[in-house]
Order: C-alpha cells, then structure tokens, then sequence
C-alpha cells in the first residue's frame, strides 16, 4: 500500500508538471509558423503591397526615375482621361480585343473539351497536344513564330500563293493586324480547355441518360444539362480571362509593336512605353491603378451576374 501510494503521488507530481511543459509549446510553434511564413510575407511586402502603395503615390506625382518625384495632385489622372487621344486609343483596342477574344477561347475551349469528354482512344495524347500551346503561349520564341506566319513574306501568304491566291499584309493592314493577335488568343485554349474537361468530367451521366429517355436530343443536353452543370466552371474561366485579357503584352510588343496605326498598341503596352521609353514613371503609375479598378470592375460584374446564370448543384444561386 505504501508503494501505492508512493506510485501515486509521483504520477501525481509528474501529471501536475505536464501543463507547465505544454505551456512553452505554443511559443516555439508559433516561431515555427513564423519562420516558414517568413518567405512568403517577405514577397507580400516587398513585392507587393509596398510597390502598390508606392506606385499609388507616384501616381499624383510627376517622375521620371532621374529626378525626385514632384507632387502635382489629379494633373496624370486629368492628363489621362482629357488630353490624351492614344490613351483612349488603346482603351478601345483593348476592350475590342478583350470581349473579342475571350468569348472566341471560351467557346473553342469548351467545344474541344467536350470532344475530349467522349472517351475515344488516345484522348490524353490528344488532351497534351491541346495543351502545349497554353504552356509556350505567352512566350517571345511563339510571338515570334506567329510574326513569321502572319508576315508578308510569312508562311500563310507563300500558301495561299500556292493556291494560286494573292497574300494580304496581316500585321500591317489595320483591319486584320488586330485580328491576328485574337487568333493568337484563341489559339491558347489549354488551359480553360483542361478545366471545362475537369468539370465535364464531375456531371453526373445518368442526367444524359434520363434526358435521352425524355426523348432530348443533343442540344437540349447541352442547353439543360452541360450548361447549368457547367456554369460554375464557366464563371471561373470567365473571370481568369478577363484578368489576363487587359493585361496582354507580349503578344501586341512583339508581333505587331503596337501597330499598325496604334491598332494594336493595348492598355498594357502603351503603359509601357510611358514608364520606360517616355521616362513618364508618375502618369504610367497613374494608368495602372485606372487598370486595376477596371480589372476589378468587369470582375466584381462577373461576380454580380452570376446569380442570374450560374447554377450550383445545392439548389442555390
């Protein structure tokens, strides 16, 4: 018994020592958590939110990276929306291309997704061939390829002369120069194409096959079924888009420069050449903040009118 009681009391001592331990734990993880996180809030402050809030205020200033920023108000903002005709220029050019190109994408990507959905042979070689583009899309070698496919001398005019047809300036006409950076666009479907797949792939097949028992063709499949089923997955394509969408740049610097007649000079390429050509630091910081309420706009209205199309499997909207 006394050794009971002695087996006790030490059990007792020793459970009574065990909180103390646990008490200094939360310290050392929280020093843990800190250190991994140290990384990544490195890159938020001083990658983003510091940059942010310094290019805010040089947007109220007038610099040109050689001299101190002087203060000069609202002077880029009323410079921006009232004197300056290749700003406007480039606004339009960009909203043609904007809700030209991303409806055109869109659309081929859900198309050839819904192709791939069928479950021939050879779909996943089929599905990477699709895909390749998106990876190499946005860099300068494909930019490159497709100015000496569009070219005047390029590869479509010397085929198009083999048939006997004569060629056209692709990149120099002002009608098509536009034209050939959407083909572009359109081109790189990979990416949307994948994700329309990934929720194709989540619809319920015994939905198509009630339907065929109603007597449903096809298109009513697609317009009853795909679509609503799908509507999620199109809200986000839908929103991504847009934001790469009015940020273009490689594409306009290196196919056409801009041209012809400032057709294809976008929002994103006439800011550059305001803060690195034109040295006008303060008015190009000005224009991308205009950039960011517009991306946030046409975002924040895809948002809102999602509760008129998109559709969720819970019932709710």
């Amino acid at each position: 018994m006394n050794n009971l009681a002695r087996g006790s009391s030490v059990a007792t001592s020793q459970s009574a020592a065990v909180p103390n331990v646990r008490l200094g734990r939360p310290k050392n993880d929280n020093l843990a958590a800190y250190m991994f996180l140290a990384p990544w809030l490195i890159g938020f402050f001083g990658l983003t939110l510091i940059p942010m809030v310094a290019s805010l205020y040089l947007s109220f200033t007038n610099y040109d990276i050689f001299s101190s920023p002087r203060w000069i108000g609202l002077q880029n903002y009323q410079t921006m929306l009232f004197n300056d005709a290749r700003y406007w220029k480039s606004v339009r050019s960009t909203f043609y291309y904007v809700f030209t190109a991303i409806p055109l994408r869109l659309a081929f990507a859900l198309g050839i997704a819904m192709l791939l959905n069928t479950g021939f042979r050879l779909m996943g070689l089929y599905r990477a061939i699709f895909y390749v583009p998106s990876i190499i899309g946005g860099s300068v070698a494909v930019a490159l390829m497709w100015r000496q496919i569009f070219g005047a001398t390029g590869l479509l005019n010397q085929g198009l002369a083999l048939l006997g047809l004569e060629g056209l300036n692709w990149l120099g006409n002002p009608r098509t120069g536009i034209w050939t950076l959407i083909v572009l666009a359109v081109w790189q479907f990979g990416s949307p194409m994948l994700i329309f797949l990934a929720g194709l792939k989540q619809i319920p097949q015994e939905l198509y096959e009630a339907a065929s028992i109603d007597g449903a063709n096809g298109w009513r499949k697609f317009l009853r079924i795909t679509l609503p089923l799908l509507s999620p997955v199109i809200l986000f394509n839908l929103v991504m888009q847009i934001i790469s969408g009015f940020m273009v740049f490689t594409q306009a610097f290196v196919v056409t420069n801009g041209g012809p007649l400032d057709t294809t000079r976008f929002y994103s390429l006439y800011l550059y050449d305001q803060a690195f050509k034109n040295f006008r630091m303060g008015y190009a910081s000005a224009m991308a903040w205009v950039l960011l309420l517009i991306i946030a706009f046409f975002t924040a209205l895809a948002f809102r009118s999602s509760a008129m199309w998109v559709h969720y499997e819970t019932g709710g909207e």
